[in-house]
């Protein structure tokens, strides 16, 4: 469910935006990043409705809708960057290769396949 300004449900492994105390595990990392992927889509749809604002002149309403979309995008996405980091620590690994096989998974999800049946 979301509200008018395209908010969604809280984030699935912490309820909020902000700690990154807890350890997280790979599939929560992607639902993290989808989620600050969702949030940006909605940035960009806002932008996209209510015209470029160096050229339109937005409403108050409506440029504060813009900023929360923003801010909520830039605070899931520095949650999201903090935790891939912190992964990558706990697990030895880059922390490239972690965002990367994060926002792949993110963005390009294997469809599951199905066992074969003899």
């Amino acid at each position: 469910m979301t509200d008018a300004l395209g908010n969604g449900a809280r984030h699935p492994a912490t309820g909020d935006i902000g700690s990154v105390d807890v350890a997280h595990t790979f599939d929560e990392l992607v639902e993290m990043q989808k989620s600050a992927d969702a949030a940006h889509g909605r940035v960009l749809e806002l932008r996209d409705t209510y015209g470029q604002p160096t050229t339109v002149i937005w409403t108050v309403e409506q440029t504060e809708a813009y900023e929360t979309a923003w801010q909520r995008w830039r605070n899931l996405a520095e949650e999201v960057q903090a935790a891939v980091t912190e992964h990558a620590k706990e697990k030895d690994e880059t922390r490239f290769g972690v965002e990367a096989a994060v926002r792949t998974k993110a963005r390009h999800p294997q469809p599951e396949q199905e066992p074969a049946t003899a």
